[in-house]
Parts: structure tokens; sequence; C-alpha cells
């Protein structure tokens, strides 16, 4: 069954690597007949969090915002593409989390976490983990994290190695079954 499955970009700098990831995934998501949609904090351009998406009066969010708002509601899970900026997430992905919530609940997430070095992101994934959660969509257990990401993937997103291959298919298994699974308990309500 197809889903909708958002891919969230990360980092806004200029010569991010991380879109390599997010074109990797979403050709991934892409050929197992799902829709991907990217979501780019560089695109957005979200001011510093003033008010979250909830605090405006209805129909007075900025565009992108309710844009988003929209992908968000209609989707079933959600990927997140993260760096690991001094240990941590970057500030432009938590900015572009923080103006949403109930938009988030009873979906699954997904962290696809990278960096130059060998440690492939991890750190920030911990962190992330718990901010998913927080926000009311639980990380699946299994991480996919991508060390040397510019040795790894081609600026297309194409992979140069073996191993990101399958490691993809397997926490993407892992991401649909969980998609599928709380698709079918909201159809039926949710707690509140």
């Amino acid at each position: 069954m197809p889903l909708t499955i958002p891919v969230i970009l990360g980092s806004v700098r200029a010569d991010r690597a991380g879109i390599r990831a997010a074109r990797f995934l979403i050709g991934q998501l892409e050929a197992r007949g799902h829709a991907a949609p990217l979501v780019d904090p560089a695109e957005l351009k979200f001011p510093l969090l003033d008010r979250m998406y909830k605090e405006y009066p209805k129909g007075e969010a900025p565009e992108p915002m309710e844009r988003l708002a929209t992908l968000f509601r209609e989707a079933d899970a959600f990927v997140v593409v993260s760096a690991e900026y001094n240990h941590s997430i970057p500030p432009a992905l938590s900015n572009t989390l923080d103006h949403f919530l109930e938009e988030y609940f009873w979906r699954p997430s997904a962290i696809c976490c990278y960096s130059a070095g060998q440690y492939g992101g991890v750190r920030a994934a911990m962190q992330l983990r718990a901010m998913l959660a927080e926000l009311g969509t639980p990380s699946i257990p299994s991480l996919l994290p991508i060390p040397r990401i510019q040795k790894a993937l081609s600026e297309a997103g194409e992979p140069a190695e073996d191993w990101l291959g399958r490691a993809a298919k397997k926490f993407l298994d892992e991401l649909t079954w969980y998609a599928e699974a709380l698709q079918a308990k909201r159809a039926g309500g949710t707690p509140y």
C-alpha cells in the first residue's frame, strides 16, 4: 500500500552533504511506490520559532507553514535526515520540527544520521530520538547512520558502497511496518 513519508532534511548550509542522504532515501521510498516529498528548511525559510503553527488563528499562518502542516497531517510516517553539529542536531532541524506538534501525532519516524567522520552522526541521533518522541512521532528502533557521507553517496544520492542499499532496505522495511500498523490504528481512532 502506498504511503506518504516526508523526508525532513536538517541542514541549511551551502555545502550540506545531507542532501545526498535525502535524495538517496527519496529514491528508495519512491521505488517502493511511496510518496516521499522533501522538506527542506533552506526552502521553507521559517523564522526562529516565535509562534507554533497551532498558535496562529485558523487560516493566518504563513503559506509555507500552512502547506507543511497539510503535508504532515496527510503523512503516514516521517524520515528525518540529520547531521551532527557539536554532538547535537542542527539548529535548522530543531527549528523546523518545533513549529508543529499535533501534526506528528500517532505516526512513526525514522532517523538517518550522517557525518564526515566515522561515527555517522549517532550522537545527534540519540538526542533527536528523545525529541521526536516528545513531539509525538516516536522513532523506530533502527537507525541509518552514514559515516563518511562524502564517500558513501554521490551528489545525486547514488550509493558508492554496497552496504548502504542493504542497510536502507532493512531500515525502510521496519519503518513501513510501523507506518502501516499505526495507520490501521489511527483509522480506528486515537486516545485523544
